[in-house]
């Protein structure tokens, strides 16, 4: 089952990390912005992850003879999304070394002027700007963005394991073929 894991958990991650890469390395203005990037970022993670739901069932088909219990699938689920979660962090980490982007101080600004859009000033804009620089510190050591990174794909592998398992242990969902 290992194999497995390592197998589909590496596809599953090199296609959620490889366009997340493409969209930071390619030509023009680094990547989609504000909530069309995190549809497309998320909308990636569920496609890669699909294969999550693809293993359960190969797994439940080809070596368990049609049928498999919650546990072990979830387990297999987990597995997968685990090691596509280490292949998305750094290929996250490939990509801003490669690029030179600058996301945190991005990210800082662009969340400092939607709040001078909303008229907040004063001391509360002062704090804001005192919390996007500690950020921007914090973001500048891999120790802090590894795990960071780490956590916006893993949830989503969660939640796909749950779901997959769940459905696939009723033999009669998607039922092996009987060549």
């Amino acid at each position: 089952m290992l194999k497995k894991m390592l197998a589909y958990g590496a596809i599953a991650g090199l296609i959620a990390g490889g366009v997340l890469s493409l969209i930071v390395l390619g030509p023009g203005e680094h990547g989609a912005s504000g909530a069309w990037g995190m549809l497309i970022g998320y909308l990636t993670m569920l496609v890669g992850l699909s294969l999550v739901f693809v293993a359960i069932k190969r797994h439940r088909d080809e070596a368990l003879g049609g049928a498999i219990r919650f546990w072990p699938a979830f387990a297999l689920g987990l597995g997968i999304s685990f090691v596509a979660s280490v292949i998305y962090a750094l290929a996250w980490e490939a990509a801003l070394a490669i690029s030179g982007l600058d996301f945190a101080g991005s990210y800082a600004n662009s969340i400092i002027e939607q709040q001078k859009a909303k008229g907040v000033s004063g001391e509360a804009l002062a704090k804001l700007v005192a919390d996007m620089e500690r950020f921007k510190t914090s973001y500048a050591n891999p120790a802090y963005r590894l795990p960071m990174t780490f956590t916006e794909i893993f949830p989503v592998g969660v939640i796909v394991s749950l779901v997959s398992a769940a459905v696939l242990r009723n033999p009669r969902v998607l039922p092996a073929r009987r060549d």
